[in-house]
This record gives C-alpha cells, sequence and structure tokens, in this order.
C-alpha cells in the first residue's frame, strides 16, 4: 500500500472525479501500487464519500469495468432535457421493467439514468408508487444528482432540486395535453 511515483500515462488524475458504473460518482484519491498474489498491481483508489466507501481499481481494468470520466455540460443538457419528456412506460411485467431499471442505473450512462427518473416519477397529483418502484427512482435521481453536481459543480441537494422542478413541469404539461386530447 505504498504510493509511487509514476512512469506511464494514468487516464485519471488524483482528486479527479470519476463515474464507476456501480457506484456512481466517486473521487480519484491516490495512486497505489499493491502485491497481490506476488503480482505487482497499480490500482487507482476512489472514494465514494456518501456512502463512506473505498473502491480500488487496478488501473489496467479501469476502462473494462466501465469507469469514466464524468459527462460533460453538453451530455448534462441532454441528460436534462430527457427528463421533459413523456414518460415511456413499457406494458411488461414489473419484474421484467424492474430488471431493466437496474440495468440502465447500474450502467452509467448519465441519459440511460436520466430515462429511468423520469420513467418512474409520479408528481403529487398521481397514484402512489410502490415500494420498489419509489427504491428504484430514487437511486436513480441519488446517481444523476450525484454527476450533475458534480458536473456543475453545486451540492446534491441543488441537483436534486433542479431535477425536480423539471420532473414537476414535465408532469404538469403532460397533464395538461391529457386534459385537452380527452375534451377534444
Amino acid at each position: 500500500m505504498v504510493a509511487k511515483k509514476r512512469t506511464s500515462k494514468l487516464d485519471f488524475k488524483i482528486n479527479e472525479h470519476v463515474v464507476y458504473p456501480s457506484h456512481g460518482v466517486g473521487r480519484v484519491v491516490s495512486v497505489e501500487e499493491e502485491e497481490i498474489a506476488g503480482a505487482k498491481l497499480e490500482l487507482y483508489v476512489i472514494s465514494f464519500e456518501k456512502e463512506k466507501m473505498t473502491l480500488r481499481v487496478p488501473t489496467a481494468k479501469s476502462k473494462a469495468v466501465g469507469m469514466r470520466k464524468l459527462s460533460d455540460m453538453d451530455i448534462i443538457e441532454k441528460a436534462l432535457k430527457t427528463l421533459r419528456g413523456r414518460a415511456r412506460v413499457k406494458r411488461t411485467m414489473w419484474s421484467r421493467r424492474a430488471q431493466e431499471y437496474e440495468a440502465k442505473i447500474n450502467s452509467g450512462d448519465l441519459i440511460a439514468i436520466s430515462e429511468v427518473v423520469r420513467d418512474l416519477f409520479r408528481s403529487d397529483r398521481q397514484p402512489e408508487q410502490s415500494y420498489s418502484e419509489r427504491q428504484l427512482y430514487e437511486a436513480a435521481l441519488d446517481r444523476m444528482a450525484r454527476e450533475v453536481a458534480a458536473g456543475k459543480k453545486v451540492d446534491d441537494a441543488t441537483a436534486v432540486a433542479e431535477i425536480e422542478a423539471i420532473l414537476e413541469k414535465g408532469a404538469i404539461k403532460v397533464e395538461k395535453e391529457q386534459a385537452e386530447e380527452a375534451a377534444a
């Protein structure tokens, strides 16, 4: 567990925020070299402060496991725009949809995560969600908010408020459209 001087090129820098698909946004705190089963491995040490978790990822495997830099502002704006659309809920069994939502959340793809947030959002005027729907919604919202917050350099609460405001506006727009369709 000794941090050493590097000679090769790293994909991620120390103190840089990164996205690890199954855990979300973390920060590279160091690069260490460890000997594991007789082999020397160079590892990124990634801290997920909210979960109080540290993850060690071999530098050579970082791309293969899907680790990536934070999304740029274009992708963040595209994800926020995705929230404005109408929810696309497939007419399949909940267990199947839940698996698909879980896969999108763990993909690390911000656009896919924003689709889950959009599809599972319920305004105060809509029927309540089941426990499992709510859990998936909150997981997706948290994952999305943390990347938006890191990208825009705001706190998580500000990012959540922005996302929920966009969702609420979208829900009101959809309700108006549905009322107009019913009246026609």
